[in-house]
């Protein structure tokens, strides 16, 4: 396999996106993730823009990475200015890092436009830059930005501004589509000029505004570029960059080339969620390769077939990324999905056991009235074992009602809820309030089933959806609700539908405290 290198720009390009912000500690801890996941060169900032990125660079050095490199961001020097007299230049250096990436300009258009300088005096900037800094750290990256760009425009200049680079040093020279409106097309003939007169490593930067940048990335590397650049998730400015999470798997199982540890390979989504965790945004779960669906099968002719044989619905194993094959259940269900999914949930169903088809029937049915189990396969696994009688009744609801009361218009509306549940013999009446009708329902179940199972404490709701569904009845129309909750060991989500609202949600809140009690009962 030939080596990529692969150099992260997360903790900088990343951050520029839009909802995406990281405080000091978690740029550390994504540090350490990505240096645990075999990447080479971890960008930690622009010291020189802002004070977060100060503490970034001082605070890395308490840290022992395994083997990434940290690279600090910025510019070439100022006009009019010496590259030691430069305080950006001189930041760069201050922060100590294993690496120096410094950004020049390659379009002609952006030298008069931006600097507003001549032709020469870009070159001067590029060429001074690089040498002071080569004299000073030990590894220096030259980004060149907008250079497809500039290429488009004035193709001898773009390639004198990589002469530059090269001559002073530059121990890679990086080709931005700095406004991603490249396509992969284009891509060769112009790496085959730039190589004919470029002879450092080449690096590939690509951004997502015609989603093409992991495209162009994997066509770069096929021309001939050594190091990729990107951020994980594609988190990036508009659009986004350059998708780390699809490229090096793709790299690494399509096009033979090294880059990480099959172990480490194996760790690619557990680090692509831990990231959006930090950034604190849901995952995309139509990701590649990380995604919940990216391996989620719901057609029964789909199941069918991948029981069989995976590769015949499966580019490749989910295994090897990290991610695992999901069987959907829903109204295109067959008996391949059912029997998949019963054994997914260690219980015994066969083909032509005559239970199957009255699950299935059922969940076509209740699909009909709007259920839909996919992210609710609590509700299903409660559904499979009540049709088969191995589901325990915990406990039943006898009645609830709920009050929301407004006395004044300034004020918020008050919630009550009051219910009476049946746990064996004995009857628990009680009421509570809530942040709003469901909450206080919440409340309310919670508060009567605790004396009989201590455990429910433990649960917490995590997410909370409606769904109006299409029916053309305005406020009387049918709503779905889907509720995940959670414990110390796992999540699970439920279902519940009802032209109430508050019925739709008692059935997915039912479903949850039933679901937490069967599992502890298995010792799942």
């Amino acid at each position: 396999m030939n080596q990529i290198w692969l150099y992260d720009t997360t903790l900088r390009d990343g951050t520029q996106a839009e909802d995406v912000s990281f405080l000091v500690k978690d740029k550390i801890r994504i540090a350490q993730e990505l240096d645990e996941l075999g990447i080479h060169y971890i960008e930690g900032g622009w010291p020189g823009s802002n004070p977060k990125d100060i503490a970034f660079f001082k605070d890395i050095k308490k840290v022992t990475l395994k083997q990434a490199k940290i690279a600090a961001f910025g510019s070439t020097r100022r006009a009019k200015t010496t590259p030691e007299k430069d305080d950006n230049i001189r930041t760069l250096v201050q922060a100590q890092p294993d690496v120096v990436t410094i950004f020049g300009k390659t379009w002609d258009f952006h030298v008069f436009e931006a600097l507003r300088i001549s032709l020469d005096e870009n070159l001067e900037l590029i060429y001074d830059s690089l040498a002071y800094l080569k004299s000073k750290i030990g590894e220096v990256v030259y980004d060149a930005e907008h250079f497809f760009d500039g290429y488009k425009a004035n193709p001898g200049y773009a390639l004198k501004t990589l002469r530059a680079a090269q001559e002073a040093g530059a121990d890679c020279i990086v080709l931005c589509d700095t406004n991603g409106g490249t396509l992969p097309h284009e891509l060769p003939a112009i790496l085959a000029e730039v190589k004919k007169v470029i002879t450092t490593p080449l690096g590939i930067h690509t951004h997502n505004d015609s989603e093409c940048a992991v495209a162009n990335s994997l066509m770069a590397v096929e021309h001939g570029i050594v190091q990729v650049q990107g951020t994980m998730n594609g988190f990036g400015e508009r659009c986004g960059n350059a998708n780390l999470c699809s490229i090096i798997p793709s790299l690494q199982l399509k096009l033979g080339k090294s880059c990480i540890s099959e172990a480490q390979l194996k760790r690619l989504r557990q680090v692509s969620r831990n990231i959006y965790e930090l950034a604190n945004l849901v995952p995309n779960k139509h990701q590649a390769y990380v995604g919940n669906s990216a391996f989620a099968h719901k057609g029964g002719v789909h199941v069918s077939a991948i029981q069989r044989h995976p590769e015949t619905y499966e580019h490749v194993r989910p295994e090897t990324v990290g991610n695992v094959t999901r069987v959907l259940i829903s109204d295109l269900s067959g008996r391949a999905n059912i029997l998949a999914k019963a054994e997914e949930f260690s219980i015994n169903l066969d083909s032509k056991d005559p239970v199957t088809l009255e699950i299935l029937e059922q969940i076509k049915e209740m699909e009909n009235k709007g259920y839909q189990f996919e992210g609710a396969e609590a509700s299903f696994e409660l559904l499979m074992r009540r049709a088969l009688g191995t589901a325990r009744n915990f406990f039943s609801v006898i009645g609830f009602r709920v009050i929301d009361t407004k006395r004044h218009e300034d004020e918020k509306p008050t919630s009550e809820a009051t219910v009476q549940v049946k746990v064996g013999g004995k009857i628990e009446h009680t009421a509570a309030e809530g942040n709003g009708p469901v909450n206080a329902l919440d409340n309310a179940l919670r508060k009567a089933l605790e004396n009989f199972y201590p455990q429910i404490r433990e649960i917490r709701l995590l997410d909370y959806k409606v769904r109006v569904l299409p029916a053309g009845k305005g406020t009387a129309s049918v709503t779905r609700v889907l509720i995940e909750s959670g414990d110390k060991t796992s999540r699970w989500g439920t279902v519940g539908v009802s032209d109430n609202i508050i019925d739709a949600s008692y059935h997915a809140l039912v479903d949850a405290l039933q679901y937490k009690l069967l599992k502890d009962q298995l010792g799942n």
